[in-house]
């Protein structure tokens, strides 16, 4: 039975990227097929992809989801938007010295009130005086992870979004889909002029992406829920790619676990819902032949995901090696190019 101390790993707290890199595509990338490793750079990605192989990516749009305030007791709250509902109601995570009443009200960035409706398990239920989107995207702050030392800056407005991330009604992530941050146009011109196809999904990331694993037996996590959509254009994209013998690549963990949902009945299908697929070794791959991801943090359910694509062995000697040699870790570091297990 796995437990979570199977994830864990000592990381020097130097190896944390506190900033990217001057650009998007001068991250350095580690090779990994089956047990065989190679250093290489993200510039290199054209030539290990071939003519035919299809890059799915996630166009979520990171939105500014942190909020300060005060309640009306006056003390001090933090509000970390997770999702927007369909009747505008916001549910939130919160910071407070004490869990706010049912009915009390929220001044946000001194610009505008929420009233408190509720609590469900560890989220808030909130409604905002306005338009929720509106009023987050003008008033409130881009939400760097916890491991990142630093406010957000205006550098980051810019680098902690992917160059392909579209708005979306639904609102947006809380935290970037952090594979795809080491594309830029010249990378992308590149890979179309080798033949290898792009397509999107999107997959909205949840507040949970920060939450640890609190059991040590992993049957006993559940995952939080992240809302998805998949268009019927990736599904076709999908499908041409398998009749022409490409590869599917997946752009970051959070497209492969929309993928391998949407596949969950064993055939692709396009459409919307909400994703709680929690992927540990032992899982029945059935869209990704290829993961192009970043460094995940020790016992998290990514590094979980991570190990059953490569296989447990291969990700504890690719991240001592990772380690070693200098590699840049977490949302603003370097990345790994994962065949799956079978696929050498």
């Amino acid at each position: 039975m796995l437990t979570l101390d199977d994830f864990d790993y000592a990381l020097p707290p130097g190896r944390i990227a506190q900033t990217p890199l001057p650009e998007r595509s001068a991250s350095r990338l580690l090779v990994m097929r089956g047990a065989a490793l190679e250093d290489r750079g993200i510039r290199d990605l054209p030539a290990l992809l071939a003519p035919g192989d299809l890059l799915v990516m996630n166009d979520t749009r990171v939105i500014h989801a942190r909020l300060f305030g005060c309640k009306d007791t006056g003390g001090r709250v933090e509000v970390l938007v997770e999702r927007i509902a369909a009747d505008g109601e916001v549910i939130a995570q919160l910071r407070a010295s004490k869990p706010p009443r049912p009915g009390s009200r929220l001044r946000l960035e001194e610009a505008f009130d929420a009233e408190v409706l509720g609590r469900i398990g560890e989220f808030w239920r909130l409604t905002f005086d306005g338009e929720a989107i509106a009023l987050i995207e003008r008033h409130g702050r881009l939400p760097l992870p916890p491991y990142i030392a630093h406010a957000a800056a205006p550098a980051d407005e810019e680098r902690y979004q992917t160059v392909f991330a579209r708005p979306s009604k639904e609102g947006g992530s809380v935290a970037a889909p952090t594979a795809g941050l080491h594309f830029d146009p010249p990378l992308l011109a590149a890979l179309a002029a080798r033949g290898v196809g792009t397509a999107h999904l999107t997959l909205h990331v949840g507040a949970g992406t920060f939450q640890p694993v609190r059991v040590q037996n992993l049957g006993e996590h559940r995952m939080h829920k992240e809302r998805y959509v998949v268009p019927q254009a990736a599904v076709d994209a999908v499908d041409a790619c398998r009749s022409r013998g490409g590869r599917v690549v997946a752009v970051g963990t959070t497209t492969l676990r929309t993928l391998e949902t949407a596949a969950w009945d064993g055939e692709l299908t396009a459409g919307a819902g909400e994703s709680e697929l929690f992927v540990t070794p032992g899982f029945d791959f059935k869209v990704v032949d290829v993961l192009l991801t970043n460094f995940h943090l020790p016992k998290s359910t990514l590094l979980m995901l991570v190990s059953a694509f490569g296989g447990m062995d291969n990700i504890r000697a690719a991240y001592r090696h990772a380690i070693t040699h200098n590699y840049r870790f977490f949302s603003y570091g370097d990345a790994m190019l994962i065949h799956r297990q079978h696929e050498i």
